[in-house]
């Protein structure tokens, strides 16, 4: 059994530069940061307190009006993760979680006219609505979970960068599948072929959006989840946002995601079956508050959230825009 744990020390009064002292002061500190992993019976085990080990934005903010606090994970993913038959969409669920314990997540529950049932999912990075994002691309749910909507610079920071001298591992999905920064082989089967960005198979789609009561109108511009398309072949990645090829960590080679600049950002497909502990319910992630007690867990049933209903075909945001 492989275990690691990683303690860190972070207060909100030390550690948000240029913040509003007095706010701070009527909060109280954070606890440290605390990360474990675990390989036992096949499983990969991810606990944390959901706590960054470096230091976050400034929360509450203009654009977020929560204030982090620790939470109670129990990330589970196979050791030997396989492709499923068809990608499964990760909806309002985590996608995954990075080696410091912080969850990735690309979804909002934001949408057009505030209503769910329209199909139209503003995007957390379109820089079209404020959700208060600071520089880790990361912000607070209402229950105070810290999380990831793209690259972690303080992470990358941390572990020695995004560049093109090694391809960066920063966590893994819920279907067990590694992922990595933006940089990766050119050649994705030789080791030695030199590492460059890799680009994304999603573009804004032409012409405009339906409008009156079937959509928000208006250019295709990004502002939307459903703005985009995936075109195959267009870059280096395919539509779950990632490839097969050799990695440090695999030499042999595995399927892997990666994290981008450019849309989808991060994976919104699982290439594998995911596990249920990374579904959240009642609005809140999978762990709960700060209350202490045992994590909670997905639903019963064991892994996977399921493949969508038969004719229901891919998720809004990889599909025609409702009405056409």
């Amino acid at each position: 059994m492989k275990r690691l744990c990683l303690l860190a020390t972070l207060t909100t009064a030390a550690l948000l530069p240029g913040q509003d002292i007095r706010r701070q002061r009527t909060q109280e500190p954070l606890p440290a940061p605390q990360v474990e992993i675990i390989e036992r019976g096949g499983q990969r085990i991810v606990r944390s307190n959901g706590l960054p080990d470096h230091a976050p934005g400034q929360f509450p903010n203009a654009g977020n009006p929560n204030s982090l606090s620790a939470q109670s994970y129990e990330f589970k993913m196979p050791l030997k993760p396989r492709p499923a038959a068809r990608p499964t969409p990760s909806g309002r669920a985590f996608f995954g979680v990075a080696i410091n314990g912080v969850p990735f997540e690309p979804g909002t529950a934001e949408f057009w006219n505030r209503d769910p049932s329209s199909g139209w999912n503003y995007e957390a990075k379109s820089g079209r609505i404020n959700l208060g994002l600071d520089e880790h691309d990361a912000h607070v749910q209402p229950n105070g979970a810290y999380h990831y909507h793209g690259l972690p610079t303080g992470l990358i920071d941390k572990l020695g960068g995004d560049t093109e001298t090694k391809m960066l591992l920063l966590g893994w999905a819920a279907d067990g599948f590694p992922i990595y920064a933006s940089h990766g082989h050119r050649d994705p089967k030789d080791e030695t072929s030199p590492l460059v960005k890799m680009r994304s198979s999603y573009r804004l789609k032409t012409g405009q959006r339906p409008g009156g009561n079937r959509g928000p109108g208006g250019e295709y511009d990004g502002t939307f989840t459903q703005d985009y398309e995936f075109v195959p072949g267009l870059g280096d990645l395919d539509e779950c946002h990632g490839r097969f090829g050799i990695t440090p960590e695999h030499p042999e080679g595995i399927y892997h995601y990666h994290l981008t600049a450019e849309f989808p950002h991060m994976g919104r497909l699982w290439k594998g079956t995911p596990d249920s502990s990374f579904e959240k319910r009642g609005g809140g992630p999978p762990g709960g508050g700060m209350g202490g007690g045992e994590p909670r867990r997905g639903r019963r049933g064991g892994p996977g959230f399921g493949p969508p209903p038969p004719g229901m075909g891919p998720p809004p945001g990889f599909g025609p825009p409702p009405g056409r």
